[in-house]
């Protein structure tokens, strides 16, 4: 997604990450795919409102009662409002968008077997740091959509992706790598996997007891 600022100890762990399947064979270069981030975000949210709209409409269609504001969460019930303020032209237009930025990624992807990026843009936050704020019910998506710039790509592309917790930053909090593959290529993200854990375990790591 667009705009997120990445905070160096998540640029850290992907390149200590890079460096660990350099030494187990891989060939590693540093290289992304080329898509526009900001249409992206747009057409992102323009399905995911719409998708919240018929959810909600979908509950009162099955409890034969209309969708009142007081039954759902306010981002839930503000997201579905913009959905219903949705032309029909302007959600086939983002699918469209959607469809065509998958098409782009999946060209980089016929050079590379594998992407590494952060699997967060920052390092796990405090409960609570998703709250919506008073006046602001949209704070929560977008302090989330900064937090996971990478993940919402494979959403769109239905690439198979898992996060690897290879490395701990100095609060001994788990710094994620995030893994993408090809599609439908799930195998070679198990046997990543495998090599990655049996040479860095972390199946043993626990993390540290903070007394309230």
């Amino acid at each position: 997604m667009s705009g997120a600022a990445i905070h160096p100890d998540c640029i850290h762990a992907v390149r200590e990450t890079a460096k660990l399947c350099a030494d187990l064979g891989h060939v590693v270069n540093e290289a992304a795919p080329t898509f526009d981030g900001e249409l992206l975000t747009n057409a992102f949210t323009t399905v995911w409102s719409v998708g919240c709209a018929a959810s909600v409409e979908g509950a009162g269609f099955l409890t034969g009662h209309k969708p009142t504001a007081d039954h759902f969460e306010e981002l839930t019930w503000i997201l579905a409002q913009q959905g219903l303020g949705i032309s029909g032209p302007a959600y086939l237009l983002a699918v469209n968008r959607l469809q065509a930025i998958a098409r782009e990624v999946a060209r980089f992807f016929a050079t590379y077997d594998i992407w590494l990026t952060p699997t967060l843009a920052e390092p796990p936050l405090p409960l609570g740091s998703f709250d919506t704020r008073p006046g602001n019910p949209l704070y929560g998506l977008h302090r989330a959509a900064a937090f996971v710039p990478f993940t919402p790509l494979c959403n769109v592309t239905g690439q198979p992706a898992m996060s690897v917790p290879l490395f701990w930053n100095a609060e001994g909090l788990p710094l994620g790598t995030h893994v993408v593959g090809r599609f439908g290529e799930e195998a070679t993200l198990f046997r990543l996997a495998a090599q990655l854990e049996a040479t860095r375990p972390w199946g043993a790591r626990r993390p540290t007891t903070v007394p309230s």
